[in-house]
C-alpha cells in the first residue's frame, strides 16, 4: 500500500541541502531499515551533484549480509520462511547494490576519521556510546543526513532502562546497578533539537517532535553563480592572490575563508625567514587544521626551508597533514618519483604511515616525522609543526620549542578528548613574552614573536548548522570558552561541599543543564584529558558520586552559586576473600576497583580487598580561584565527612532516598501508545544540592587517588597525609607521567591500629613501599627528578632528638663491611681525610645511602645535603648530571658529598669502635718496642767498631813481615842460577819463574800465621761483649 510522506520531513531534507546543514532522522520499529531507501531517495533528488555516499554503522552483525552472494542466500531463506515482503526486497537491494555503502564496526570507528559522507546510518542503539556518536555524525557532510536505527519499543521511556553495553566496564562486584540517565537526557534532547524528527517505521511523526509543526522551506540565499556569501569572499581572495607565489596556488586548495587566512599567516611567517615566529592554530573538530599545516609547510619546501620536523602522539595522527602536503606539492607542480619521494613506516604498529618526504627539486630538502620526546634530534631544524598539541604532555611540548620557527595546531574541544592545559599555561606564557618583547627589545625574550589563529567556521558544513550546536550541548563539548567568572572569591572556611543528586542533574532541566554545563567546564579548564565518554561514566556508573564546593548560599537570591571545586569519587572495595584469591592465582585484575586490585597484587594481601573505600577520580578547582586554598577545603571537608564529623548521631537515620524513582515514571508511560506519549522531563525529582550535614555517609575505611605523577600534584596530596604504595614502573604514553596511587586511613572502629601511627594499618605497608622505591631509584626510576623522588621517599633527616644508634647498629654496620670488599673502610677512612677520590666510595655509597634512607644511620643532614646523597647513593648519577638538575657547581656538591661521608663515618666508626673493627690488611704487622740501648751510646759502640776494623786491615796490609814471605833468598846467585837453567832465554812476557827455597821460610811463615789467629780471637770476643750490653 503506497501512503503519502508527511510533508515536514522532506522540507527539513529540503532546507539542509539548500543551507548545507545536516538533518537528523530517529526511526523506531523492527522495520525501521526500510525506510532507509525512501530517506536516500529524497535526499537523492534534492542534492544537485552526484549521488551521497552512505555509511552504515553497526556492532557486530547486519540483518543484511554486506557480501552479494551471502545476502542473496539470507533473502531467499527470510522469504521462505515469510519474514519479509517480496515487494520490498527489490528497492532494499537495489539501495544496497547501488548506494555504494561503507560498513564499518563500531569498534573499527577510528579508521572513517577524515572521511566524508552524505548519509550515516546507525544501527544497534545499546552499542553506542558519547564517543562514538560524534565521531561518525562528524564524517557527514552539510546537507547530509545521520539514521538513527531503533528496535519497537512500548514506549519511548524504555530507552531510560534499556541495558547499554558500556553498563558492564561500570559494574563491579558491590556495584552491579547501572542507571540510563544518559540515555534519559539524550531523548529528552531530541525534543529541541531543530534539525531532528522522531517518527515510527511507517514515516508517522511522533509527539516528542511537536517542534517540527512550524517548519518551512528556506528561501535560496545564493548570487548569479550560485555562490553564498561566504563562498563569494572565498573567491575574491583567490583571486586577489592568483599570481603571488607560493600564496596563489596553494590558497586555491583551501575551502573556507578561515582556512585561507590561517595559510596566508603560516606563508608569512615563512616567507619572513627570520625564524622568530611561533603560530599558534586553535579550532574545533572538521574546521581543517592539519590541511592548513599541510599546505604551509608545502609553501616553506617552495621557500626552500631545507630541514623541517614534524610531530604528533602517533605518526597516523598526521595522514590528512601530509595528504595536504602532497596535494599542495602538486599545486606547485611538483611531480613524484621526480621532485619527491614519500617515505612510509614500516613498522606494521604504525599501518604504513608517512614518516618522511624527500624533496630534491632544487636542493635536499627534508620533511620528517618526529616522536614528541626526542627534541635533541632539533639541532638543525628550521621549521617544526606540532600537530595535536594538546594531546603531548606540556613539559615535552616546552622542551620542543627552540630558536627556530614553530607552528602549533590544537583541538580546544572535540570528540577526540581535550586537554585545556595547552591554551591555558602555555598559550598564556607565549603570549606574555610578546608582550614583553613588543615594550623591551633588548631582552633575550624578545626574539620570539606569537601569533595565534583560530578557525571557527567548518569545512564539511555551514555555519549555524543545528545538528552541530545539539551535539555540542549534549556532550558538553563547546564550553572552553564558557567558563563563568566569579562574583566573589570567599575565603575556604566559610565554603561548605554539597553531595549533587545526579538524576537531577542529568534530569534536562534548565538550571540542572546550566550546573552540568558549569561542572564540565571546570573539568575541561583543568589538567585532565576529557572525552565525551566521561559524561556517561558521571551519568550512568553506580560507584560514582559528584560532590562540589560552594561559597556561602544566599537563598533570598534566586540564581545558581559559583561552582569553586568540583570532586567525583568512585566507592570501591567490598571484594569477597574468594574473588581476591582467585584474582592472585590467575594473575587477573577484573575492571573497576582500581586501588583494592593493585594494593592486593602488591603486596599479596587478600584482606584489604574486603574493606570499602572511596577513589577521588577528579578534582577541578575554577581556573580563576587556583591556588587559594579552594582543594584543599575541599578534601578536608570531604574527609572529615567520612569520618562521621559533619553529621550529627541523631540525624544518621532520618534521611530515606527514594527508592527507583525510574519506575514509576515507566509504569505511567507505558499506559500511553508510541503516538500519543509525550515526553518532558520529571517533575518529582529531589533537591540538586544536599548539604553534607543533612545526608548520611557511607561508611569507608580509606581514601585512595590514582593520578599522573607530577611534583605539585604529589605534594598536594602529601600535605593531607596521603601516602603512596604504587607507582607504575613506566610513564604513560599519553602523558609521559607515572600512575602514582596513594592512600589516606580513616578512623574507623573495625580496624585495629597503634594511636602513635598516623596512617594506622597502612603504615607498615608503606615502609615496604619505601623500600621497595629506594631500590628502585637506581634503575627504572634513575632519570626522576631528585626533588620528586625525594618528596616520595619522605626521609627523616633530622635526628636532633635521637642520642645514638640502636644496638643492632653495630651488628648491622659490620656485617655490611665484612660483605664488602676488604678495603671499604679504609677507603671510607682515606675519603673522609681527603686521601682518595669520591669514585672509591663507589663501593659502599649505596648501602650507606639506603641505610640512612632506611633511618639505620641517625644523622642530620640538611635538605641539600640529603638531595646529593639521593642522587649519588640512590639513583648513581654522574656529577655532570648533578650539576644540571640541581643548578650547583660540581665544587659545591662535592663537598657537600664529602661533609655527608665525614657525618657517616664518624657515626659508623663509633659504632663499629665498641666492637671489633673489621679489617682485611693483606701483610701481617711487625711487632713495635723500644729500642733497649740509648742511641748515642749504639752510635759510639758503632764507631768504635768500625775504626778498629780498618785499623787491623790497615796493620795486615803494611806489615814487612807479612811482605817476607814473598822474598827472594840468595839473590843474586839463585837469580844467576835459574837463568843459566833456562838456557838463558827470557820469555816473550819479560818474567822469569824462579824456584823458592822453602825450607828456609818455614819459621817465618809459622810466626805470621800465629799473629793472624790471635787478631781474630780479639775481634770476636769484643763483639760478643757488645751483645751482651744490648740484651741487657
Amino acid at each position: 500500500m503506497r501512503k503519502k510522506v508527511d510533508e515536514r520531513i522532506r522540507t527539513l531534507i529540503e532546507n539542509g541541502v539548500k543551507a548545507r546543514h545536516r538533518s537528523m532522522f530517529v526511526v523506531i520499529g523492527d522495520k525501521s531499515r526500510d525506510q532507509i531507501v525512501n530517506l536516500h531517495y529524497m535526499l537523492s533528488k534534492s542534492v544537485v551533484k552526484s549521488r551521497p555516499s552512505v555509511l552504515w554503522c553497526y556492532k557486530d552483525k547486519l540483518e543484511l549480509s554486506s557480501h552479494k552472494k551471502k545476502r542473496a542466500k539470507q533473502v531467499k531463506k527470510l522469504m521462505q520462511r515469510g519474514l519479509l515482503d517480496p515487494e520490498k526486497v527489490d528497492p532494499f537491494s537495489l539501495f544496497v547494490e547501488t548506494a555504494g555503502i561503507t560498513y564499518c564496526l563500531y569498534r573499527d570507528s577510528e579508521r572513517i576519521l577524515g572521511n566524508t559522507f552524505g548519509m550515516c546510518i546507525l544501527q544497534d542503539f545499546e552499542a553506542l556510546t558519547p564517543n562514538l556518536l560524534a565521531r561518525t555524525i562528524e564524517t557527514v557532510e552539510g546537507g547530509g543526513l545521520i539514521v538513527l536505527l531503533l528496535r519497537s519499543l512500548s514506549s519511548l521511556t524504555s530507552l531510560y532502562t534499556m541495558v547499554m553495553d558500556v553498563h558492564e566496564r561500570f559494574r563491579t562486584e558491590s556495584h552491579s546497578q547501572a542507571a540510563g540517565r544518559f540515555n534519559e537526557r539524550f531523548l529528552l534532547s531530541l525534543a529541541s533539537c531543530k534539525a531532528c524528527i522522531v517518527m515510527d517505521d511507517e514515516l508517522n511523526i511522533l509527539p516528542i517532535s511537536s517542534h517540527m509543526k512550524l517548519i518551512t522551506q528556506l528561501p535560496v540565499r545564493e548570487d548569479v553563480e550560485g555562490l553564498s556569501e561566504a563562498e563569494r569572499e572565498l573567491k575574491n581572495l583567490k583571486e586577489q592572490l592568483n599570481d603571488d607565489f607560493p600564496v596563489g596556488p596553494l590558497i586555491r586548495k583551501c575551502c573556507t575563508m578561515d582556512q585561507g587566512k590561517a595559510v596566508i599567516t603560516f606563508l608569512d611567517a615563512i616567507l619572513d625567514k627570520n625564524l622568530r615566529s611561533t603560530v599558534a592554530l586553535l579550532a574545533a573538530r572538521g574546521r581543517g587544521k592539519s590541511a592548513a599545516l599541510g599546505l604551509a609547510i608545502a609553501g616553506a619546501v617552495a621557500a626552500g626551508y631545507s630541514n623541517i620536523f614534524v610531530t604528533a602522539p602517533s605518526p597516523e595522527n598526521l595522514k590528512t597533514l601530509f595528504d595536504f602536503v602532497c596535494k599542495g606539492f602538486d599545486m606547485l607542480e611538483y611531480k613524484e618519483h621526480l621532485d619527491y619521494d614519500v617515505v612510509k613506516s614500516t613498522n606494521p604498529d604504525l599501518k604504513k604511515a608517512t614518516v618522511r618526504i624527500n624533496i630534491y627539486k632544487q636542493h635536499r630538502q627534508t620533511i620528517q616525522y618526529i616522536q614528541p620526546h626526542e627534541h635533541e634530534k632539533l639541532s638543525q631544524v628550521e621549521l617544526l609543526v606540532i600537530d595535536e598539541a594538546a594531546a603531548i604532555p606540556l613539559p615535552v611540548v616546552r622542551s620542543l620549542l627552540g630558536p627556530y620557527l614553530v607552528f602549533l595546531s590544537s583541538t580546544v574541544n572535540g570528540y577526540e578528548g581535550t586537554g585545556r592545559s595547552l591554551s591555558l599555561k602555555l598559550l598564556q606564557q607565549l603570549e606574555e613574552q610578546n608582550q614583553i618583547s613588543s615594550r623591551s627589545a633588548e631582552t633575550a625574550v624578545s626574539g620570539r614573536l606569537f601569533k595565534k589563529i583560530e578557525l571557527s567556521e567548518s569545512i564539511r558544513y555551514a555555519s549555524g548548522d543545528p545538528i552541530e550546536s545539539w551535539l555540542n550541548a549534549l556532550l558538553c563539548l563547546d564550553i572552553a570558552t564558557s567558563i563563568p567568572s566569579i562574583n566573589r572569591l570567599p575565603p575556604p572556611s566559610e565554603c561548605d561541599l554539597y553531595y549533587v543528586n545526579r538524576d537531577t542533574l542529568f534530569s534536562y532541566h534548565k538550571d540542572s543543564e546550566l550546573f552540568l554545563q558549569r561542572m564540565m567546564a571546570l573539568y575541561v579548564a583543568s589538567h585532565y584529558k576529557n572525552s565525551p565518554n566521561d559524561l556517561q561514566l558521571m551519568a550512568d556508573a553506580p560507584a560514582h558520586h559528584l560532590f562540589v564546593l560552594l561559597g556561602p548560599v544566599d537563598e533570598s537570591k534566586n540564581h545558581l552559586p559559583d561552582i569553586l571545586c568540583v570532586i567525583q569519587i568512585s566507592f570501591e572495595g567490598q571484594i569477597s576473600r574468594k574473588s581476591s584469591k582467585k584474582s592472585l592465582s590467575s594473575g587477573n585484575q577484573p575492571s573497576g576497583d582500581q586501588i583494592p586490585w593493585k594494593f592486593c597484587q602488591q603486596f599479596r594481601d587478600t584482606v584489604f580487598p574486603s574493606l570499602s573505600g572511596a577513589r577521588i577520580v577528579r578534582i577541578a578547582t575554577h581556573p580563576n580561584a587556583m591556588r587559594l586554598g579552594y582543594g584543599s577545603a575541599a578534601v578536608e571537608l570531604l574527609t572529615r565527612y567520612f569520618e562521621g564529623q559533619l553529621t550529627q548521631i541523631s540525624e544518621l537515620d532520618v534521611e530515606d532516598l527514594p527508592e527507583n524513582p525510574e519506575v514509576r515514571v515507566i509504569e505511567a508511560a507505558e499506559k500511553a501508545s508510541l503516538l500519543e506519549e509525550n515526553i518532558k522531563p520529571r517533575t518529582d525529582l529531589p533537591p540538586l544540592l544536599v548539604p553534607l550535614r543533612e545526608r548520611k555517609p557511607e561508611k569507608l575505611h580509606y581514601l585512595g587517588v590514582s593520578f599522573g605523577l607530577t611534583l605539585d600534584l604529589f605534594r598536594f596530596w602529601r600535605k593531607h597525609n596521603f601516602a603512596p604504595f604504587y607507582i607504575s614502573p613506566f610513564p604513560s604514553s599519553v602523558t609521559g607521567e607515572h600512575t602514582c596511587m596513594i592512600l589516606k586511613p580513616l578512623n574507623n572502629d573495625d580496624i585495629e591500629s597503634s594511636g602513635s601511627e598516623q596512617l594506622g594499618f597502612f603504615s607498615h605497608f608503606y615502609q615496604e613501599f619505601r623500600k621497595k622505591f629506594a631500590k628502585y631509584l637506581a634503575g627504572r626510576f634513575r632519570q626522576m627528578e631528585y626533588k620528586l623522588a625525594m618528596s616520595i621517599l619522605d626521609p627523616k633527616i633530622n635526628f636532633s632528638d635521637v642520642d645514638g644508634g640502636s644496638p643492632s647498629s653495630g651488628e648491622y654496620f659490620k656485617f655490611m663491611f665484612e660483605t664488602l670488599a676488604s678495603d671499604a673502610m679504609y677507603h671510607f677512612e682515606a675519603y673522609t681525610n681527603n686521601l682518595d677520590d669520591y669514585l672509591m666510595t663507589e663501593d659502599f655509597v649505596d648501602n650507606l645511602a639506603v641505610a640512612y634512607f632506611g633511618e639505620k644511620i641517625p644523622v642530620t643532614l640538611s635538605y641539600a645535603q640529603a638531595s646529593v646523597l639521593l642522587c649519588i647513593g640512590l639513583q648513581r648519577k654522574d656529577i655532570s648530571c648533578i650539576e644540571a638538575e640541581m643548578k650547583l657547581e660540581r665544587q659545591q656538591i662535592l663537598s657537600l658529598f664529602l661533609k655527608v661521608m665525614k657525618k657517616f663515618y664518624r657515626y659508623v666508626s663509633g659504632i663499629l669502635s665498641k666492637d671489633t673493627r673489621p679489617t682485611g690488611s693483606r701483610v701481617k704487622d711487625l711487632p713495635m718496642e723500644p729500642h733497649p740501648i740509648p742511641l748515642d751510646e749504639d752510635l759510639k759502640d758503632a764507631e768504635k767498631q768500625v775504626k778498629d776494623d780498618m785499623k787491623s786491615k790497615l796493620d795486615g796490609t803494611l806489615n814487612p813481615d807479612l811482605l817476607q814471605q814473598y822474598a827472594i833468598l840468595d839473590r843474586e846467585a839463585e837469580f844467576e842460577h835459574a837463568l843459566q837453567s833456562g838456557g838463558a832465554k827470557v820469555l816473550s812476557g819479560g818474567l822469569v819463574s824462579i824456584k823458592s827455597n822453602r825450607d828456609k821460610n818455614d819459621e817465618h811463615g809459622k810466626q805470621i800465621e800465629k799473629q793472624k789467629s790471635e787478631k781474630k780471637r780479639n775481634k770476636h770476643d769484643h763483639s760478643s761483649k757488645s751483645n751482651k750490653r744490648r740484651k741487657s
